[in-house]
């Protein structure tokens, strides 16, 4: 049985049994179907390549506060791990320490429940310093509340005089102590590598173009689309956060606009609090933004609660989505519908301004993305008239690579440009030897 307790982290190729628990009545997730929530769940399970023997939603008339399960599903799901050699058991929601070590106690075999889970995909995932720095962080901060777990064969041997406590007590001491200081050495090494993004983000701040960030639920088509437009190779596929850190490239729009668009992290449901905290400076690249681009599963049973999802993060992050212009929404994934469901969407898209249809596989909507992310990028940029002699090459490149190219006229000895300036950028402007005017 203390084998069984002190089992590692899930292993590739693990045999698992994914279970999705949810209340008959009163559920704060009852607004979300219990069959897609499973779904997510074996999605999630498949990350980190284990292998879903059998997966069930599980209704509960309530939550046992030491098992979880009750006592018949428990002997139900020991035979069957028994019968099936079942090495892990994903429980899709919130376990205690002390549900955690009962319920392994009774199946004898690994439990690991929705936060455990997604730290795991997000360990097998980071790859830039701060992102493993991150993912480290975040499961110290899980591990420290679980460390009875990991000791419970020791709590027998208790005793000692006065002050003085049993091995299990002085190792539990010793863990959390070894924790607490990886905790902070962890947060100072966080602090320099933020320091130094942050002289990144000032050096952008210079340039300065415009920044477009992709955010939306894990799996919404967020690094497909950012592939396309950048024409890059972004990790893209069917698959629960295959982006975990964020990535940034330029792009010309239409106009010739410049921007830097920013693929960021997707959210999910029940995010694990660690992470919350750990990843908030991945995500201040949003906080940044001047366009926050929310693409959405169209075809996902839950899209609406996937919807109010991305819409409770970007509130923790202290983002006005109602501020005019800073906000649009893309339903994507629009080549999966059936010919009455495109024409529904159809509809809405045209009682909106800050709704896009599109297929980011297909390329379907996207030049009419495109735009219209130039017209809210440049809605409060002043149009002006700017004549630039033929001869002056450098200057004419400046134009298209920081401003937006409405109208060009090509002259004999001058192009006259009506252009599109923001007001950093019309500053630059200004200070070049080149006529200009208002438009």
């Amino acid at each position: 049985m203390e084998e069984q307790e002190e089992r590692g982290s899930p292993r590739s190729g693990d045999r698992a049994l994914v279970l999705h628990p949810f209340l008959k009545r009163g559920d704060k997730n009852s607004s979300r179907d219990p069959e897609a929530c499973l779904q997510e769940a074996v999605s999630l399970t498949a990350a980190i390549s284990l292998d879903v023997i059998h997966s069930e939603t599980v209704p509960l008339a309530t939550a046992k506060p030491g098992t979880l399960f009750g006592e018949g599903k428990l002997d139900e799901y020991a035979d069957f791990i028994h019968s099936s050699e079942i090495d892990v058991v994903i429980i899709d929601g919130s376990v205690s320490p002390v549900q955690q070590r009962n319920i392994e106690r009774r199946l004898k075999a690994k439990v690991v429940d929705r936060t455990g889970l997604i730290l795991e995909i997000f360990g097998d995932r980071a790859q830039t310093r701060e992102g493993v720095l991150q993912v480290e962080l975040a499961h110290l901060s899980y591990q420290r509340t679980r460390l009875v777990r990991s000791w419970t064969h020791l709590e027998r041997q208790r005793g000692g005089a006065g002050f003085l406590g049993g091995p299990g007590e002085r190792q539990l001491e010793i863990d959390r102590r070894l924790i607490d200081e990886r905790i902070v050495k962890l947060k100072r090494q966080l602090e320099t590598v933020v320091r130094t993004r942050e002289l990144h983000r000032s050096k952008r701040k210079r340039v300065p173009y415009p920044i477009v960030a992709l955010v939306g639920y894990t799996n919404a088509g967020k690094s497909t689309l950012f592939n396309r437009l950048t024409e890059s190779d972004v990790f893209a596929k069917d698959l629960l956060f295959a982006t975990l850190d964020p990535t940034m490239r330029k792009i010309d729009l239409p106009g010739g606009q410049t921007v830097i668009l920013s693929d960021t992290v997707g959210f999910i449901s029940d995010l694990p609090t660690e992470l919350v905290a750990a990843f908030r400076a991945t995500l201040e690249e949003v906080l940044e933004a001047d366009l926050i681009v929310h693409v959405r599963d169209i075809t996902h049973v839950d899209t609406e609660a996937q919807k109010q999802d991305v819409f409770d993060v970007l509130e923790k992050l202290g983002i006005d989505r109602e501020k005019e212009g800073i906000y649009l929404e893309v339903l994507n994934k629009i080549d999966l519908l059936d010919p009455e469901g495109h024409e529904y969407f159809t509809h809405e898209v045209a009682r909106r301004d800050d709704l896009l249809m599109m297929s980011a596989v297909t390329g379907e909507g996207v030049e009419s993305f495109l735009q219209t992310v130039e017209d809210m990028i440049t809605r409060n940029q002043k149009n002006l008239i700017v004549e630039v002699p033929t001869t002056d090459g450098a200057s004419l490149s400046w134009i298209y690579r920081n401003g937006t190219v409405i109208e060009r006229t090509d002259g004999e000895d001058k192009v006259i440009l009506e252009v599109k300036f923001t007001p950093e950028n019309l500053g630059r402007l200004e200070k070049m030897d080149l006529e200009i005017r208002k438009a």
